[in-house]
């Protein structure tokens, strides 16, 4: 059986970079305005104290997604399971079963009603959380299904697939062909992120590309190595990008300037998350050698390499609102929180 973990690109990469037209430091707006957040007066707490493991019984756990608020999370299997789980607490709330082959991705709507997965079966899925129950299964796809995401009302559903295509499916029409499909990647997409008005895709060809559905158009920002996952920081004002050259490049969103790079990491053959932390501080990227890895955002000094065990971390997931992290290895999931940390109920 392939790895389907792995990220090969189908075609071959120019040999020389694209240059880099920032130079290495923080690029000052007009007006004397900074493209990063300002530094908080007491520094925050990172995520170092192990609170709970949890076997989730699923083979191997390809992604952990938080939902809309923290309390909950999802993780998706090999199994072709995905599992909806209230981490802090170790609970298993429902098993969700309806794709082919392995769940590669998902994420919760905004209301907690509903959930999203894509996977290796090639189909995106439309789940109603309290039945557990598929309202809709949408097919299309060429090639396996990288990326899942919602827009913000819950009324469309991204999709990003090997077969270098994003697809958009209407949740509230019975059509079954995408309401609209975005082709411009020449090869797989691995990430899709989407806002209020934008949608950011990172393929394997190398390039970052970002919709503005107000304007109408399309930004692209080549990297040079194949891209593994993006992520817009929190604030709104830059994208992060993570590639198989073990770097991840922090980028001003509307000029695609060179704000920060981050290394240390070993990322060279599988599809790694990386994200933010909670208020834009920390950059967080799991990592091949078995750490997640903290970067102090305006500094771009190593903050932690947080040990997770002896084999690749392949998925993270950071609460929206408190330092607390998510990250998988294997058939578990592991739950990090600050040091000061005290649970209510005894968990901690």
């Amino acid at each position: 059986m392939e790895d389907n973990n792995k990220v090969t690109p189908k075609r071959g990469f120019p040999g020389q970079k694209a240059p880099v037209q920032a130079t290495v430091g923080w690029r000052g707006r007009e007006g004397g305005a900074m493209a990063f957040p300002q530094p908080k007066p007491r520094g925050p707490e990172l995520p170092r104290k192990l609170l709970k493991t949890l076997d989730c019984g699923q083979r191997a756990v390809r992604a952990v997604r938080f939902n809309v608020d923290g309390n909950y999370c999802l993780t998706c299997g090999s199994d072709k399971t995905l599992k909806l789980w209230s981490p802090l607490r170790g609970t298993l709330l429902r098993t969700y079963s309806g794709h082919g082959y392995e769940v590669l991705d998902a994420a919760g709507s905004f209301d907690n009603s509903s959930l999203c997965s894509g996977g290796g079966d090639k189909a995106v899925v439309l789940w109603d959380v309290a039945s557990g129950q598929v309202v809709r299964k949408f097919r299309g796809h060429a090639g396996k299904v990288n990326t899942v995401q919602f827009n913000e009302e819950a009324t469309v559903i991204l999709s990003g697939s090997i077969d270098s295509t994003i697809r958009c499916w209407d949740c509230r029409s019975r059509r079954p062909e995408p309401i609209q499909t975005l082709d411009e990647a020449k090869d797989g997409i691995s990430s899709v992120k989407v806002s209020d008005h934008e949608v950011l895709a990172g393929s394997v060809d190398g390039r970052v590309r970002r919709y503005d559905l107000r304007m109408g158009q399309l930004f692209s920002d080549y990297v040079g190595s194949p891209i593994t996952c993006t992520c817009f920081s929190r604030d709104g004002q830059c994208t992060l990008v993570s590639s198989l050259d073990s770097t991840l490049r922090l980028l001003d969103k509307d000029t695609g300037e060179l704000l920060g790079e981050y290394t240390g990491h070993k990322n060279q053959e599988y599809k790694l998350d990386c994200c933010l932390s909670e208020r834009d501080t920390h950059v967080v990227s799991c990592s091949e050698d078995g750490k997640v890895f903290f970067w102090d955002l305006v500094e771009g000094a190593l903050a932690l390499a947080l040990p997770v065990g002896p084999s690749v971390v392949q998925s993270l997931a950071y609460h929206p609102t408190e330092p607390c992290l998510l990250t998988t290895m294997g058939g578990s999931i592991q739950c990090w929180r600050e040091e000061t940390y005290k649970a209510e109920d005894g968990t901690g």
